[in-house]
């Protein structure tokens, strides 16, 4: 009992503490790591530390431990802190495993595992070496046999005299494994002494052995062999995770081997791998899982080859992957902490707890698959414990501390609760959860009598008090009552019992059309006390409202009342709808079932059973009719020559809603159709359904002819006869074409051509018994595969008429102006001959030009003069005519030359000016001179308008002044042209003269600056230009 005093109230102080952030478990903050120490530096009485340092508080005290035995500190060991100090150094004494305990108030901690080894490097024993004698051509091994030694060496070879090394190739290698020296072939350069050195890594000391002579026997060359692998690696190597394993393999042989590397799963080498050929080592870096397996070292020459392999096996050591984290617990609580490491193999675990293997001598403990499990903890079992997880290439360690209390009662976190509702009729479970260690005894009272258990009171196992069947009588004060060994701790709510929800719209069905709005109700009694909340379901999924389309909408107006209202109903909305209400005791609800009628779903599976030229059978399967009977079929058909889908004749004209099969007449033949059905009832016509596969009609002979048959024109004893091509859809079948009958007027038998394109539209008769310009009857026939069709109506057709056949006469040409000629004749007899004159042509080019590049100008009619316009001035042009119609040109009369005049002035008028008086506007410009080669000035044209969209007025003068009348709303804009014989010369540019409101203005639209000569007059002015 004073233990447990004890325990008590050191984690009665432990707890309060570590409320306070005072105290800590110890938690390793360095660990000691391995040390490989030259035995030179002992002899010089050096030392050694490992490193140990915990966080912890109390402070945590430090032991170490050498091969599992405790160390005591002295003039040997000494400890710093946690720090392990060795001093005298003693190869034989101090090599080993050592492990730092660090130790409070809440238990001991051991670090990992740390080894202390010792380097060196002894001498060759041996002085002197017998020399190895072989022949030329033959392989030698070279023995190195290093001294005894601890720690990595490196091997070297001296040829002869230092510093001569042996450089290794293909054809000597030196093993870093052996320290052996391998010649392939010897030749006779080889001969000479061999030393080989051993350099230690970590003492970088480094010793020779006795040279060993190399001689030629001199009984003959060695003869070609097959390679003998001499080095060799083992047949398994186990290599570590992100290590460097390095493979060594070399042959005997002559010629001189090839060495090649090679996985026998067939896997290529990655980058990483580092293939030594000449030296014969394979070297894969960063080892990883994917790098396992057997690898093949092939070895070749001229003579044969031999191979060796080894296995590759990958093990890495532990890695935890899940730790035990520290826990407070109460006493008779259970414990589990989970423990799990990765690696290869597979770790094992164990536990130890404050330093110490962690026997399970009692059955409450358990150690399985790394998982440590106490159950009905006492207080013995607070301390500190790690989880060991090891396999053969080492150990890892994780920490956590378990404290387990003992506490009196305690309600403070966990009160009942203050109010407690339930209906009258239900189940109510009254939880009591004090805090207490050990779990002590619960009673209950109400008010200030203790509870009796009855059939329907029940105090259960885990203290709490479960009430079945409430009445109101059970409303009241409970106090739950807490004890244990430690003290006593009470907590009381109230239990209030309402009256039940009670919903009092009945399920049922509802029966709605789509498109619209519906009611579904939802109404109850309850306990005025409770507040309700209303919630509705559609196919078990909750409704949204405000989204769904706004579809669904709360129309439940009093408090008791959740009526939803469904609006514009789709077929979609069919389904259940249930109302959940619930209160703070009780939740109910209620289910109706929506039935929408609308128009039938899409009929399925339309099928074309039989095709005929006209006709094709269908039949289909019915879609859904939603709710309402289907009355009606309709059959729509389309085809790639149609606009869209397009209703259809059948047989019966009305499908009624319980046939499933229709015949469609009135197709066209040849034709590739697919049909589709919609479906009708009461309510309306449903979505069509998904077309038919594509059917053509049957092929038959054709019925329709070409439209506007015509033609005419065409060269000299030819019948061109012209027509529309009869559209695909109407062709009736393949192997379509075109029967052309013609016959001259009066002629008692047809004659008749096959066109078996079905695409053109013309046919030309070529006979020189054809006379000119005579008509022809014409009738267009039709045919295809099927056989023949029907000619269409006989039309008049005109062959091809003959060209004029004179020329025109009195041809006579004048000039205009500069730019523009005006061409004379007398016309050719106008009538309906055989050659007839639809117009003139006439043909004009300029001196020096030639006549092939002549333009042409075509007249139409009887007419008998026409300008030619564009010319240039002063240049002399020839001209000829002749008649045209339909079969050409006629020959051309006589050629007319003609000169054009001289180009009009180019310089437009210059300094004009203008001025206002009373209602008059003068304006004044500056002759204009001709140049030489420009035709005389005879006037002047002045164009004038109000604004800058309306028509000019046009005015002409043969002086160099104008008046005009003053404008009395808007401004002037005038522009001036000289003109002559040439015709029109260059204009002024724009002038806009504003309206003034003054008596007299002055203003000027001159290039060149006239202020000098303004500048005697009085009066003021403005002027505005624009372009």
């Amino acid at each position: 009992m004073t233990l447990l005093w004890k325990l008590l109230v050191l984690q009665s102080l432990v707890g309060c503490l570590a409320e306070t952030g005072v105290l800590q478990s110890p938690v390793f903050s360095k660990q000691p790591g391995s040390i490989v120490y030259p035995v030179e530096n002992v002899e010089k009485n050096r030392e050694v530390v490992f490193s140990c340092e915990a966080q912890a508080s109390p402070r945590p005290i430090y032991r170490w431990k050498l091969n599992g035995t405790e160390i005591k500190p002295g003039s040997h060991y000494s400890l710093s802190g946690g720090n392990l100090r060795i001093s005298h150094l003693n190869r034989d004494q101090d090599a080993g495993t050592y492990q730092c305990l660090a130790a409070n108030s809440f238990g001991t901690i051991v670090s990992r595992e740390a080894s202390l080894t010792f380097a060196y490097l002894e001498h060759f024993k041996t002085q002197k070496r017998s020399s190895v004698s072989v022949r030329e051509g033959q392989g030698v091994v070279l023995l190195c046999g290093p001294p005894p030694h601890s720690g990595d060496l490196v091997f070297s070879w001296i040829f002869n005299e230092y510093p001569t090394f042996v450089k290794q190739d293909t054809r000597r290698f030196i093993s870093q494994e052996t320290g052996n020296l391998y010649i392939a072939m010897v030749e006779p350069s080889d001969v000479g002494n061999y030393t080989c050195v051993v350099t230690n890594t970590v003492t970088k000391s480094r010793v020779q052995g006795p040279p060993t002579p190399l001689v030629l026997r001199s009984d003959g060359v060695m003869g070609e062999y097959e390679p003998k692998i001499e080095v060799r690696f083992p047949e398994v190597v186990h290599v570590a995770k992100g290590s460097t394993v390095k493979l060594e393999c070399f042959a005997l042989g002559n010629p001189v081997p090839s060495i090649t590397w090679r996985r026998t799963d067939g896997v290529p080498f990655p980058r990483k791998v580092d293939m030594r050929k000449a030296s014969g080592v394979l070297e894969i870096p960063y080892f990883q899982q994917e790098d396992a397996g057997t690898y093949e070292c092939v070895a070749e020459n001229s003579r044969g080859m031999n191979t060796v392999k080894g296995k590759l096996s990958f093990y890495a050591p532990p890695h935890l992957t899940e730790k035990p984290q520290d826990v407070q617990k109460l006493i008779d609580d259970s414990l589990v902490w989970e423990c799990k490491a990765t690696g290869k193999p597979k770790p094992s675990y164990r536990w130890m707890k404050n330093g110490e293997n962690l026997e399970s001598t009692e059955e409450r403990v358990q150690v399985i698959n790394g998982a440590l499990s106490i159950s009905r903890l006492t207080l013995s079992d607070t301390g500190m414990y790690q989880c060991v997880a090891g396999n053969k290439h080492g150990e890892v360690y994780s920490n956590a501390e378990l404290r387990v209390i003992a506490v009196a009662p305690d309600f403070s976190h966990s009160q009942l609760k203050s109010q407690t509702l339930v209906k009258v009729g239900g189940d109510i479970l009254i939880e009591c959860n004090p805090k207490m260690s050990p779990w002590g005894v619960i009673s209950w009272r109400k008010g200030s009598e203790p509870v009796r258990e009855t059939n329907r009171v029940n105090i259960l196992e885990s203290g709490n008090l479960r009430i079945w069947n409430a009445t109101k009588s059970d409303s009241g004060l409970y106090t739950c009552v807490a004890r244990n060994q430690f003290g006593v701790a009470s907590s009381t709510g109230s239990l209030t019992v309402k009256e039940p929800t009670i919903i009092t719209s009945q399920p049922n069905t509802l029966d709605v059309t789509v498109g619209e709005s519906v009611v579904l109700p939802c109404q109850v009694n309850h306990d005025p006390s409770l507040e309700l909340k209303f919630t509705w379901f559609f196919n078990e999924q909750l409704i949204h409202f405000g989204s769904h389309g706004g579809f669904f909408e709360k129309v439940g107006g009093q408090h008791s009342a959740g009526d939803i209202m469904i609006r514009n109903i789709q077929l979609r909305h069919v389904g259940k709808y249930t109302c959940a209400v619930q209160t703070k005791v009780d939740s109910i609800s209620i289910a109706v079932d929506l039935v929408v009628r609308g128009p039938p779903s899409p009929p399925t599976s339309v099928n074309v059973e039989e095709i005929t030229d006209t006709t094709a059978s269908l039949s289909w399967r019915p879609g859904p009719d939603n709710h309402s009977p289907i009355t009606a079929y309709t059959i729509q058909a389309r085809t790639p020559f149609s606009l869209g889908w397009q209703a259809v004749t059948t047989v019966p004209e009305v499908v009624g809603g319980h046939r499933l099969t229709a015949t469609v007449i009135d197709l066209s033949p040849w034709v590739e159709y697919e049909f589709r059905a919609l479906a009708s009832n009461s309510i309306g016509t449903g979505e069509p359904s998904k077309p038919s596969k594509q059917a053509r009609t049957k092929g038959t002979s054709p019925k329709v002819t070409p439209a506007n048959v015509s033609g005419g024109g065409g060269s000299r004893s030819e019948l061109v006869i012209t027509w529309e091509p009869v559209p695909e859809e109407l062709q009736n079948g393949p192997g379509f074409g075109y029967v052309v009958a013609f016959r001259p007027n009066g002629a008692p038998g047809w004659m008749q051509a096959a066109v078996p394109s079905a695409e053109a539209s013309r046919y030309v008769f070529k006979n020189e018994s054809i006379q000119p310009f005579s008509p022809f009857q014409v009738k267009m026939g039709v045919y295809n595969n099927e056989g023949e069709g029907p000619f269409g109506p006989v039309t008049t057709i005109y062959s091809a008429e003959e060209e004029p056949g004179r020329a025109p006469t009195r041809v006579r040409a004048r000039s205009l102006s500069a730019s523009e000629v005006e061409v004379l004749w007398k016309a050719l007899p106008w009538n309906a001959s055989k050659k007839r004159v639809l117009g003139y042509e006439l043909k004009y080019w300029v001196k020096g030009g030639k006549e092939d590049a002549a333009s042409v100008q075509r007249t139409v009619g009887n007419q008998t003069s026409t300008v030619i316009r564009g010319l240039k001035g002063s240049a002399t042009y020839y001209i000829t005519v002749r008649a045209y119609n339909t079969a050409g040109t006629g020959p051309p009369s006589s050629t007319v030359n003609v000169t054009t005049k001289k180009p009009p002035p180019s310089q437009p008028p210059v300094k004009v000016m203008w001025n206002t008086s009373n209602s008059k506007i003068i304006v004044n410009w500056e002759q204009v001179k001709a140049l030489e080669n420009e035709s005389e000035v005879t006037g002047y044209k002045v164009f004038y308008k109000n604004n800058r969209h309306s028509s000019p007025n046009i005015m002409e003068t043969n002086t160099t002044s104008v008046e005009l009348a003053l404008p009395t709303d808007e401004d002037y804009i005038i522009q001036i042209k000289p003109f002559g014989e040439g015709g029109e010369g260059s204009s002024t540019r724009q002038i806009t003269i504003p309206r003034i409101p003054g008596p007299n203005a002055v203003g000027s639209a001159s290039k060149v600056s006239t202020l000098s000569a303004l500048s005697t007059i009085a009066l003021s002015f403005t002027a505005r230009t624009s372009l």
